[in-house]
């Protein structure tokens, strides 16, 4: 595992998120392309939740308390604020960031850790090193979903014209 280039993936996580969300009226960023599809305002703040509630704490246990059950990421209930009073963009990137930080400051820290050591996941063995390799790709899956959404923007704004002569999507 190239430790070095993953930690820079998650370095730069966050300012890629925050170009790919640069410019966009309030009203776009929360308009759902579909009702059970997210806004991008909603994966920044998944992307937050994630950094507080699952990624960190999960690879801590793992790394430190394989043997134990995960800290509950609240799956069900961590939208639920959100919705209810969406915060600002600019609010919940410094907060992701700031808690980027914090996670970076975290995995530097670590002496020697055991990337090999593996929690018993309801769905099965995980190991220390896939919880970090799959922490880095979740940016990138969100970012991809935050291009479709800005593509789709693109699109809608274009109308009545289109975009074919773009390139192929």
């Amino acid at each position: 595992m190239d430790l070095s280039a993953l930690l820079s993936e998650l370095a730069t996580g966050p300012a890629i998120v925050r170009a790919l969300t640069g410019g966009v009226p309030r009203q776009d960023l929360l308009q759902r392309p579909a009702p059970e599809e997210w806004c991008m305002l909603e994966v920044v703040c998944h992307l937050l939740h994630e950094e507080r509630r699952d990624f960190r704490p999960r690879l801590d246990a793992t790394l430190h308390h394989p043997d134990q059950p995960w800290p509950d990421s609240d799956w069900d209930g961590w939208m639920a604020p959100y919705q209810a009073q969406p915060p600002a963009l600019d609010a919940t990137l410094e907060a992701w960031e700031d808690e980027r930080q914090r996670s970076l400051a975290w995995l530097r820290s670590l002496d020697a850790p055991n990337w090999d050591v593996t929690h018993q996941a309801s769905w099965g063995p995980i190991r220390a090193g896939d919880v970090l390799a799959a922490w880095a790709a979740h940016d990138i899956l969100h970012q991809r979903q935050l291009v479709r959404l800005r593509f789709g923007r693109i699109v809608a704004l274009a109308a009545p014209y289109g975009v074919r002569y773009a390139g192929e999507w």
